[in-house]
């Protein structure tokens, strides 16, 4: 059998060569992909930095911790208190201490003279910042940093590379990577909550990683930022504890490796795992679907172009089960042998991943592949069984035919669809379906969530790729119809030739059908979604104008707020970044992004999506939460733990719709956990100019010196609405450009194959009269055809879940259309268009090479 198989090799090589090529680069990218994936199940153990060097560390806990009957459960907090002075004088009285102080610092772009570099000031120009309650835009030219004061530089511990320690107000040393502007001597303009000043830069630390640092003199950052945020104590950790545990709860002492706790970001790395974690589990999924349909299909029509000789050797004697064991060890041997490449593939393609991930934002930095092997082991065997199990299952019909009805078969296509595989068909399709209308009933906002629309689309897929033979032939004569009613013969023949040869159709159609639904299904989704939440920013603002920080994640000034509540004319409606945390079923804890704001002022400034009581009715014993919580009749209370760990009650005011999931809680400034505002919305009075207004703002602004800026609500919602990122996109196209190279090489297989195995079909078109080009012509327009029947039909399937997408869209009351990547999408296709031509024309060109009565005598 193995001898049998090995010649049936050899001699049909053209036929094996593009399953072999196909089943290798899909062994590779799922072994590729593997072993990135194997490298984000674990962080890097970088030990303690912000405070590498300090013996014994005491902050606050920033730790949410509730008792449940599941034992403890945690959630970060939203702010972190700070130090008690009198537990820092008490702790003094132990050791040498020093006191750390951690503020925002942005620095405006400037050369050594010191003058700023004004840039970019469209709000159009510059990307997001926030969702639809964030603060706004980030400024170009605006460097965020963290202030801290010198002498705690040491617990890093930080070295001098240039320059000297600040010595007098108005001096600094800055963090200096190797991508840094800065340098000693440099003048730089500088925003503190503490205002706007001018920094001399009299030396320079390398830069270690973790962050980006300024740092002052201690009596200036003291005056900057009153808080002690963490206290390194140069004393016995027992005694620190005992004087801690006297002072009461809520501080953390941190000594060896729990010092990391206090690092800024001491998840980051971890955190930063869990997007690509989640990118290369979605990309080898999708690998893997379009590997085993696209081998599949590859196997499933080369048996079928082996009719004949499966005919011939059933007369010949031969039981289905050996025509079946040759077959299935054809493919074991193709397997193995392609496996053996593709292991070699992934392991050398897999660093290259690991590359492209860093380099497109995707990845950090430090990101790399491991020694894991296991990956490869998998891949190999995934296309071991993938090759044998899609032979298998292609072998069984002609293995079970009769002999004188498989040489019937081998002239005209028919029966193309056995029992078994309406059966398959219909059942996928039902699945897909009840998945879809299952969430659209019970919860539509599950339809929109990552998992559920790239995984949703793979079950349609499969589902209409079964039913492929059966959609091919009436889509083939309604879309040649036309042009089989043009003179000339072209039309008619390529009309006829594609609707005799349905499994050919079918095959060359199914590549095409994965790669139109995946391309139009995912683009389209993720744009949709953006379009419908940039919908919601700009329903849900009313504000005439928008008051935001110069840089992403800082906050305005007190001073500037009552400032603006001051201006004459303007209805201003202060807001607050925060979060709000509730226990729900007694188990599990979780966190709502929350705004606090004024509630007598919010109706004039916002519209969210009310769909119970009133936001007017918000003070600060209530809540405004949304139709997420399990908790939403009005009236009733909920116990919830603010940003900063208090624990109150509070009664629901009124209730919001669900929307994209931008729709967060509402309570008021009491309840913000000491959040600073980073945003005002202003509504210009009826009676009131509104230039004077604006006018009046910016002039505010600008005697502020931080950078502040004042858009109208419709440049503000342009630049917060949330559209695609470059992360993402960058995400996607990894995600498709896999399956498209799959699904590319198995068209051109497909096609080269069944162009080789029609050479008798085109030396009698010779024969019969027609020349070179014209049956090269013929040929093209046929590859092009069934291309466009494999686009329609992929073109319907996206359709479908764009259509579930946008009812879900409905049913949560986000008013918003479909997004469709037509220009993506007519790319995807024209390029399949012509890789199917010339896979199909140069095979062809080849044949035509040889006299027409020598091929018209050729046997297989």
């Amino acid at each position: 059998m193995l001898m049998l198989a090995l010649h049936g090799v050899r001699t049909r090589w053209v036929t094996f060569a593009g399953s072999f090529v196909a089943l290798a680069l899909g062994v590779g990218l799922i072994a590729a992909t593997g072993l990135a994936l194997a490298a984000t199940f674990s962080a890097p153990d970088k030990g303690p930095q912000r405070f590498a060097a300090a013996p014994v560390v005491v902050r606050a806990d920033d730790q949410l911790r509730v008792r449940t009957a599941n034992g403890v459960r945690t959630r970060p907090l939203a702010r972190t208190a700070p130090v008690p002075p009198a537990l820092v004088t008490e702790l003094a009285a132990l050791g040498r201490t020093v006191e750390d102080r951690a503020f925002p610092v942005d620095l405006a772009a400037t050369g050594r003279d010191g003058d700023p570099r004004a840039q970019g000031s469209d709000p159009r120009t510059q990307g997001s910042a926030s969702r639809a309650q964030g603060s706004g835009p980030r400024t170009q030219g605006v460097e965020p940093r963290t202030g801290h004061p010198w002498s705690v530089a040491a617990a890093a511990p930080y070295r001098l590379t240039s320059g000297r320690s600040p010595a007098a107000p108005g001096e600094a040393v800055v963090t200096a990577g190797p991508g840094s502007h800065l340098r000693t001597g440099d003048r730089v303009r500088a925003t503190t909550p503490a205002g706007a000043t001018t920094l001399t830069v009299v030396g320079t630390v390398a830069d270690r990683g973790f962050e980006s640092a300024v740092f002052l003199g201690d009596e200036e950052a003291a005056r900057i930022s009153p808080a002690v945020d963490a206290l390194v104590v140069h004393a016995d950790a027992t005694a620190v504890r005992d004087v801690v545990a006297r002072a009461g709860g809520g501080m953390d002492v941190l000594t060896g490796d729990g010092r990391r706790r206090a690092d800024p970001g001491p998840d980051r790395d971890a955190e930063a795992l869990v997007s690509v974690n989640a990118l290369l589990g979605t990309a080898a999924g999708i690998t893997l679907f379009v590997s085993v349909s696209v081998v599949a299909s590859t196997f499933s029509f080369a048996v079928a172009q082996r009719r004949r000789e499966f005919g011939l050797l059933r007369t010949a004697g031969a039981t289905p089960g050996q025509i079946r064991g040759t077959v299935v060890a054809e493919a074991a041997v193709v397997g193995v042998l392609a496996s053996a490449t593709g292991w070699w593939l992934g392991a050398a393609g897999a660093p290259l991943l690991a590359a492209r991930l860093v380099d497109a934002g995707l990845a950090p930095a430090w990101f790399a592949i491991g020694e894991q092997t296991w990956p490869l082991h998998i891949a190999f065997w995934t296309g071991v069984g993938v090759a044998t199990a899609g032979a298998l299952a292609a072998s069984f019909r002609a293995g079970r035919t009769a002999p004188t009805e498989v040489l019937r078969e081998a002239a005209v296509d028919s029966r193309t669809m056995p029992v078994s595989r309406w059966i398959l068909a219909a059942l996928v399709l039902l699945t897909g379906a009840g998945l879809l209308v299952t969430a659209l009933v019970l919860d539509p906002g599950d339809a929109l969530g990552r998992k559920a629309y790239i995984t949703r689309p793979l079950l349609l897929i499969v589902g209409v790729a079964l039913l492929a033979p059966v959609l091919a032939g009436p889509l083939v004569r309604a879309l040649t119809w036309l042009p089989a009613r043009l003179p000339g013969a072209t039309g008619v023949l390529a009309r006829e030739n594609a609707s005799a040869g349905v499994r050919r159709t079918a095959a060359v159609a199914a590549p095409v059908v994965i790669t139109v639904a995946l391309t139009a299904s995912l683009l389209g989704t993720v744009a949709t979604l953006a379009e419908a939440k940039a919908t919601e920013v700009r329903t849900a603002t009313t504000a005439d104008l928008v008051v935001v920080p110069g840089a992403e994640g800082r906050t305005l000034p007190p001073s500037f707020v009552e400032r603006v509540r001051a201006v004459e004319g303007a209805v201003a409606g202060v807001s607050r970044p925060t979060a709000v945390t509730v226990l729900e079923e007694g188990t599990a804890l979780v966190t709502s992004e929350a705004r606090a704001v004024d509630p007598a002022r919010l109706a004039a400034v916002a519209a969210p999506p009310v769909v119970a009581g009133r936001l007017t009715d918000l003070d600060d014993d209530s809540i405004v939460v949304n139709e997420e919580w399990l908790t939403t009749t009005v009236g009733e209370r909920v116990t919830v733990w603010l940003g900063d760990g208090r624990e109150v009650s509070l009664r629901i005011a009124a209730v919001l719709a669900t929307g994209t999931g931008g729709n967060g809680v509402y309570v008021t400034a009491r309840n913000a956990g000491g959040a600073g505002a980073d945003r005002i919305d202003v509504a210009v009075a009826e009676a009131a100019d509104p230039g004077a207004v604006a006018a009046a703002l910016r002039t505010a602004a600008e005697a502020e010196g931080t950078g502040i800026r004042v858009l109208t609500g419709a440049e503000w919602a342009a630049a917060a609405a949330p559209g695609m990122s470059d992360s993402t996109r960058a995400g996607l196209w990894l995600i498709l450009s896999m399956a498209l190279l799959c699904t590319g090489i198995a068209l051109a297989n497909t096609l080269v194959t069944a162009t080789t195995d029609r050479v008798r079909d085109l030396a009698v078109l010779r024969l019969t009269g027609a020349s070179v080009p014209q049956v090269l012509r013929l040929v093209a327009v046929e590859a092009v055809a069934v291309v466009t029947v494999g686009a329609v039909i992929g073109a319907g399937v996206a359709a479908v879940n764009l259509a579930g997408v946008w009812g879900a869209l409905a049913l949560l009351g986000v008013r918003s259309g479909v997004v469709v990547p037509w220009g993506t999408t007519g790319a995807v296709i024209a390029a399949a268009a012509v890789v199917a031509a010339v896979s199909a024309v140069v095979p062809a060109a080849f044949a035509l090479r040889t006299r027409p009565v020598e091929l018209a005598g050729m046997r297989e």
